[in-house]
């Protein structure tokens, strides 16, 4: 016989991500002079929860909101995951260290390590999907890979960010970490449940997946470079009289 499923347990994720929201939420709130660029970044971002399908039952097989992954591979909860952890990635650097990615630098573009400024930016994606379809590795796998596959590319064209990757990846695993043993408080047993262990290493860290803080690091080492990589913007500090309230230059 299946065990009963818990009657909260479909809720889960969404208050998992809710929760990785309301931590966006206070990022947005404090720092108004980057409302704008964090906005744009998480929508972007939110569309990496339409890759659920290629995880689910592979990697992992939650319950969500009228048993939607379940069912179809898309969710609801996803695109809410997505869309707080891009701006958290974004912003966390920037809030804690008063910096801000405002500094143009479109004179540089033609130097060489720029050449190949497009193979660089899309150079996650494009492991990602060469591991997908030539190995079978768990796409767990294949996504840290690519992250720091792009997390190096992005560091061969811009050297100047490779502080705020480093840090940003320490402070979302740091975030994501501390989410997550809160959830594991609310849920107890959701992970053995529903994640994948046998396909993965096992190994779990205060209860929380190892998969899942490799995820963290990963992400949060390239993701938090998008913007500056894309816009050709350098980061430079706060000064003391800055308004944070001023808008954002995008």
């Amino acid at each position: 016989m299946t065990a009963a499923v818990p009657g909260i347990w479909p809720y889960a994720y969404l208050m998992m991500s809710t929760t990785l929201w309301l931590v966006w939420l206070v990022l947005y709130v404090v720092r108004t002079d980057l409302r704008r660029n964090m906005l744009g970044v998480s929508l972007a971002t939110a569309l990496l929860g339409l890759t659920e399908p290629l995880f689910v039952p592979k990697y992992w097989n939650p319950f969500t909101l009228f048993d939607l992954a379940r069912r179809t591979g898309f969710d609801v909860e996803s695109l809410i995951f997505s869309f707080a952890i891009g701006g958290i990635v974004f912003a966390v650097y920037e809030v804690l260290f008063r910096m801000a990615p405002s500094e143009g630098m479109a004179n540089e573009r033609h130097q060489a390590r720029h050449r190949h400024h497009v193979l660089a930016v899309t150079a996650g994606p494009l492991v990602f999907v060469i591991l997908a379809v030539v190995t079978s590795l768990n796409p767990i796998y294949s996504s840290a890979i690519a992250l720091v596959a792009g997390f190096f590319a992005t560091l061969y064209c811009r050297p100047d960010l490779w502080l705020k990757m480093i840090v940003s990846g320490g402070l979302f695993f740091a975030v994501y970490f501390i989410v997550f043993l809160v959830f594991n408080l609310a849920f107890p047993g959701y992970v053995a449940v529903v994640w994948n262990l046998r396909a993965l290493s096992g190994v779990r860290i205060l209860g929380v997946p190892l998969e899942e803080l490799m995820f963290a690091f990963t992400f949060g080492l390239y993701w938090s470079s998008m913007y500056e990589h894309l816009m050709w913007r350098r980061e430079r500090a706060l000064s003391m009289g800055m308004r944070r309230d001023a808008p954002g230059r995008a």
